[in-house]
């Protein structure tokens, strides 16, 4: 799905500003539309939806940063100094003006703010498809909220409208219970209103919010209400496993059986550049996590160079026994790759581990703006095998199970494997590690380490501290210096708990 139209997006400039929390512009002039009178038709909420979607493409953040984080992998980069706030999140000395983080709230209240505009004029006018449309819209903005929280702990929610500069300097930060609490009622109501088949690649679907308010069900400890939500998306049987696990991330395999929410990336619309990365319609992260090819650039095929970030750490390859058919889809060995094709020269560079993330390796395309940082890989936002490994760990924590732990469990061990030979007891401490064998290199690591507390292997990491990022300070000025600062983070006395 391409996520822009010239039309909404040219409106979207005039609506909407995202350097602070959830400020916006509304500026008219003559001939042109106003943000007070868009609405007028289903095209219009279709294009101002499609807004709301263009900022899941700001996912390689959250991507990047759930990685080098964690303790799946360095930072890399070309030099120490290349892109210092990853450096600086990677050593845990990171600060709140580390502009990254900033970027992510930015972006995630960029998302927020459209989707509010939907649900500001929601009631302006009724069409067939206007219940499903609120639904994605709902969805769309949980999904910016969950990640905001897992960032940044207790933020502002504003639920009902737009909020304008001078009304963002009078919002308070809400706990994170409560923001937890809307999010998991705003996707109950969306998941009513939504169907198990999405009406083209990308859209929000039943199995998707499903899956989400699991998570989201999860991480707030709900168990029983998990094991719950993930127990639709299994019944339903709209998802099955890849029976080869090697498939998974190729280019030509998107949107698979085992896709159940998947961000769209396209290379002929839109390409990066470095000064505005969140214009690419291209998989950014994919390219900035590539290793750096040398020489003739015909030797490398099928695969493109990039920029080096994100090396995996030798004590993750060794996790993977003898078997795992896992291991080489995941992790790109190059001293192996090398063996293989002799031509191939290449630049070690910073932080250099021999291992790069194989399931976001690119490709040779026909890319637009910077190829290096402009490919068309999908991410797998939320895949079935994620659903089934959250699953085991929700009913063997629930006070009345669902599904049978040891069966999940189970299901994932024997495709890595190709056999039943490999099983291991459905405990608390294997589903993590085959959550960490399985989904390595997609995102999820720090924070799930973060949410059941196996933090002591993260480089740095201090309890009471690290567990989330620091409020931007930018943003705690453009608030009126009301809010106080994360512990840990404040140069002053003033900081949450």
């Amino acid at each position: 799905m391409q996520n822009k139209l010239t039309k909404i997006l040219a409106l979207l400039v005039l609506v909407f500003s995202t350097n602070s929390c959830d400020d916006y512009l509304d500026i008219t002039k003559e001939g042109e539309q106003s943000s007070e009178n868009f609405f007028n038709g289903q095209q219009d909420y279709e294009d101002a939806l499609l807004g709301v979607y263009d900022l899941l493409g700001t996912n390689y953040l959250s991507h990047i940063i759930g990685e080098i984080a964690s303790d799946n992998a360095l930072c890399g980069g070309e030099r120490p100094d290349d892109v210092v706030d990853w450096q600086q999140i990677d050593d845990m000395i990171h600060t709140p003006d580390n502009s990254s983080l900033r970027s992510v709230w930015q972006f995630m209240y960029g998302g927020i703010s459209r989707a509010n505009y939907i649900v500001e004029f929601q009631d302006k006018l009724d069409f067939a498809r206007k219940q499903e449309l609120l639904a994605e819209n709902l969805f769309l903005r949980s999904y910016y909220y969950f990640t905001l929280v897992k960032f940044f702990g207790d933020v502002p929610l504003v639920v009902d409208k737009r909020v304008s500069v001078s009304e963002s300097q009078g919002l308070e930060r809400t706990p994170k219970a409560d923001v937890y609490a809307q999010i998991q009622a705003d996707l109950t109501t969306a998941i009513a209103n939504l169907s198990w088949d999405a009406s083209q690649p990308g859209r929000v679907t039943k199995g998707a919010a499903l899956a989400l308010l699991g998570k989201i069900y999860l991480y707030d400890e709900k168990y029983d209400e998990a094991a719950t939500a993930f127990q639709q998306v299994i019944a339903s049987n709209n998802y099955e496993l890849e029976t080869d696990f090697s498939t998974i991330f190729l280019n030509n395999n998107e949107n698979n059986k085992e896709s159940v929410f998947e961000i769209q990336y396209s290379i002929g619309v839109e390409g990066a550049s470095y000064d505005f990365l969140q214009g690419s319609e291209g998989n950014v992260s994919a390219g900035f996590m590539s290793p750096r090819f040398t020489g003739d650039k015909s030797n490398w095929a099928p695969y493109d160079d990039g920029n080096t970030f994100s090396t995996p750490v030798q004590s993750l390859v060794d996790l993977y026994v003898a078997g795992d058919t896992r291991l080489n889809p995941t992790i790109f060995n190059m001293e192996d790759y090398v063996t293989a094709n002799p031509a191939v020269t290449f630049d070690t560079r910073n932080e250099y581990t021999g291992y790069y993330n194989h399931k976001y390796m690119v490709y040779q395309e026909s890319n637009l703006g910077d190829p290096r940082i402009t490919h068309g890989n999908n991410f797998r936002a939320i895949r079935y095998s994620d659903v089934l490994l959250m699953a085991a760990e929700a009913n063997l924590m629930a006070t009345a199970q669902k599904n049978n732990p040891q069966d999940l469990l189970d299901l994932v061990r024997d495709r890595a494997f190709g056999d039943q030979n490999h099983r291991v007891p459905a405990n608390i401490d294997n589903i993590l590690l085959e959550r960490r064998l399985e989904l390595a290199g997609e995102g999820d690591r720090f924070f799930d380490q973060v949410r059941t507390g196996e933090t002591i292997t993260i480089p740095g990491f201090q309890n009471d501290k690290n567990e989330v990022f620091p409020i931007p300070r930018l943003e705690i000025e453009l608030a009126g210096n009301r809010w106080c600062q994360n512990k840990g983070y404040a140069t002053s006395t003033c900081s949450t708990n």
